[in-house]
């Protein structure tokens, strides 16, 4: 039988084994039998051409209606434009001196595959010189039935992917099937090589979904054992107790509380508190609305620990974030934070904050801090994490927005425990999770959420200003903003872009490759907005490559009103905290994520007058892009949101190649249509471990997890 990992060249020849590497990254036998098509489609039923997104590499089936060639006056030779439709909208593809091989075969009512970038010229969709494939009335009906169309590149469209893979099926002979045949057929499923084999060349429907339901099984089952095997060593890992005790700072903290928990903040502290108490690592996943209160309950139980005598580290993506979170939790904690110093309370403990860009005094002091435990809560961010930052007991780490830290970041801190135990580990995200991601992103973790807002939080309006349609509203945002600020309100503007200071300015942006400008730009953006349309207010800039002291001090001065506008990146995405910050605009709304903008939108509306978010876009009506857009105007609930936007976009890496570093091998499965079979899978997988720990009796199962899941992805679950 032949390998999964056997190389393509000797099947494939040289040439196409070349191609398939530099252009779709695929080198082996089971690369490509795992480049899965995309879609089919039965000879006859057009593509829809409205739901193209510019910038987007798409194959076309469509229909030749027009042909017209033009001689070209300022450049030799001719540009031939062909008109191609869907029955119901029409597409113009040109041709410039490259007509070549598909000079005979363009025709009115020819039909076939129109591969290539979709661009614009007038206003109008376009593809350029594209890859086309003509269909002949005498090609083989069974090829003509149903024909796969892969994910593809401009120089391997997905008829050359099809031939290879036709080709590749001709000499496969097969390989083991790691499921076992009881687990198999218990759930009436297809033998892995017949699975594969339907999923390229089916012969109808039916044999499409049977070859989906196997594959979609494996992965998931792959996943949920990676997890499972993972969550199984974990807890076998010792872990410092760290039990409540009467009378210490948390109680002093308590009784001092000026407000009341909520129900839900109650609820998660109880069992966080009893994780803690374990002899056996916590890892536990608090994800809460924007301002939902998540803070207040990580620093209970940084509290927890240090009663028992142990350490607490504080996470946080940027040194503004981590610089916010050093003063709110001080300030929380009043004379308790004042251990060694006079006034300080019966109970209490020292704060200390550790970044890269402290002073060498202020850094060689926090360091001591930490090394010699007298520091009872250490916030910093991945400064914390560096060798020779050590710690004398630590106990406890709260990782905030976990999204935005590498694998290898959160992990280290996992090795400061003494003793060689892993500290306890709460991670919080401000971006609601949907319930099938949870499953399988952070399925190693138990999970909390933190649904309901505080009382006192101020609506928050938000609205698309469809600046292509409407150029004539940017004028009004602007207005809206001087109406803020002369209710003695302020706001921020966002922009995508830092742009680059000392820059040839020109007329226009300039255009990336697929014809749109570049993302708006905060050193651009910023002063335009001074001399012009909000000309004479305090207007400041922040972004994430100012030196720590500036951003700190421009922070400082917008929370004292001394800025009326902050023209900033996305460094105030998250733990931002300015309640008299009532307006936010986000300029090029559509070039960030749904949960990315529903963070944003956050820093408005904190205070006692309500907040309203205006985003920017060029994004037409009727396109994905703008769906976007309008499903976050539409609705202040975050896991609504999250929901709307799994629906919405197109999905990819379940896993987050940019996270792991490496090509996922997850093709098949949905978290948003297969919610069932990851809840199966999870359950299988967890009976399965359970059964047999490191699955030593079932080297297939184990195989799947470490094949399908590779060995640093799977770490990357596990640290996640």
């Amino acid at each position: 039988m032949s390998s999964f990992d056997d190389s393509l060249q000797p099947i494939l020849g040289k040439k196409s084994a070349d191609a398939l590497a530099a252009a779709l990254d695929l080198h082996t036998v089971g690369d490509l039998l795992r480049h899965y098509p995309r879609r089919y489609e039965e000879f006859g039923k057009l593509t829809d051409i409205a739901g193209l997104e510019i910038g987007e590499h798409v194959t076309i089936q469509a229909e030749i209606t027009r042909v017209t060639k033009h001689q070209m006056r300022q450049r030799h030779g001719t540009r031939t434009e062909v008109e191609i439709t869907d029955g119901k909208h029409k597409l113009t593809m040109s041709f410039f001196n490259q007509l070549g091989k598909y000079r005979d075969q363009l025709k009115v009512g020819a039909q076939g595959f129109f591969a290539g970038k979709v661009g614009t010229f007038n206003k109008k969709l376009q593809l350029q010189n594209p890859e086309v494939q003509i269909f002949d009335e005498d090609d083989d009906q069974e090829l003509q039935k149903m024909r796969p169309v892969y994910p593809a590149a401009a120089k391997m469209p997905t008829w050359k992917v099809a031939n290879c893979v036709r080709q590749l099926l001709g000499v496969w002979d097969g390989a083991e099937d790691p499921l076992p045949p009881d687990l198999r057929n218990g759930r009436g499923m297809l033998p892995l090589d017949a699975a594969l084999r339907a999923i390229h060349m089916p012969d109808g429907w039916e044999h499409v979904s049977a070859a989906r339901k196997r594959l979609k099984w494996d992965e998931a089952i792959a996943v949920q054992l990676a997890l499972a095997l993972r969550r199984q060593a974990t807890a076998a890992r010792p872990a410092p107790a760290c039990p409540p005790k009467p009378g210490g700072i948390l109680d002093a903290f308590d009784a001092r509380l000026p407000f009341e928990l909520t129900a839900g903040q109650q609820e998660v502290g109880e069992a966080i508190a009893t994780d803690l108490t374990s002899r056996h690592p916590m890892n536990r996943l608090l994800q809460g609305e924007v301002g939902s209160g998540k803070t207040i309950v990580a620093l209970r139980a940084m509290l927890q620990v240090v009663d028992s005598g142990r350490q607490a580290a504080m996470l946080a993506p940027t040194e503004v974030l981590a610089a916010q979170h050093a003063r709110s939790l001080q300030e929380m904690l009043g004379d308790l934070a004042q251990a060694g110093e006079l006034g300080a309370a019966e109970h209490s403990t020292r704060l200390t904050l550790l970044t890269g860009s402290l002073p060498a005094a202020a850094r060689k002091q926090a360091l001591l801090d930490a090394a010699s435990g007298a520091a009872g809560i250490v916030v910093g961010t991945h400064a914390l994490i560096q060798d020779k930052v050590s710690f004398a007991d630590l106990g406890f780490v709260v990782v905030d927005e976990q999204h935005r830290f590498g694998v290898e970041q959160r992990d280290a801190l996992r090795t400061r425990a003494a003793d060689g135990s892993s500290p306890h580990v709460l991670v919080m995200t401000a971006t609601p999770i949907p319930r099938t991601v949870a499953m399988t992103v952070y399925g190693d973790l138990e999970t909390s959420a933190l649904r309901e807002l505080p009382r006192g939080r101020s609506p928050i309006a938000t609205n698309v200003v469809p600046v292509a349609e409407k150029p004539q509203w940017l004028e009004r945002v602007w207005q809206r903003v001087r109406e803020e600020v002369a209710s003695g309100h302020q706001a921020y503007v966002v922009c995508p872009r830092i742009g680059e200071a000392g820059a040839e300015e020109t007329e226009e942006p300039p255009l990336n490759d697929d014809g749109r400008r570049q993302p708006l730009a905060v050193e651009e953006v910023a002063p335009m907005l001074a001399s012009g349309p909000l000309k004479g207010l305090r207007i400041a800039v922040l972004h994430g490559k100012m030196p720590a002291d500036d951003k700190d001090a421009t922070m400082r001065a917008f929370a004292a009103a001394e800025i009326d506008v902050l023209v900033a990146t996305t460094v105030v995405e998250v733990g931002v905290n300015v309640p008299n910050a009532t307006a936010m605009v986000i300029m090029d709304a559509d070039r960030f994520g749904v949960s990315q903008l529903h963070q944003l939108r956050g820093r408005v509306g904190r205070g006692s007058a309500p907040g309203l978010c205006l985003l920017v876009s060029e994004a037409l009506d009727g396109t994905t892009t703008r769906e976007r857009l309008d499903a976050v105007a539409s609705t202040l609930d975050g896991f609504e949101l999250a929901q709307l936007d799994l629906e919405i976009r197109r999905e990819g890496d379940i896993l987050g190649a940019s996270q792991s570093g490496k090509r996922s091998q997850l093709k098949m499965l949905s978290l948003l249509r297969d919610s069932e079979v990851i809840s199966q899978a999870r359950e299988v997988a967890l009976q399965l471990v359970s059964d047999d720990p490191g699955l030593g009796r079932s080297p297939g199962l184990r195989g799947m997890a470490e094949t399908l899941v590779d060995s640093e992805r799977a770490e990357f679950l596990q640290k996640a």
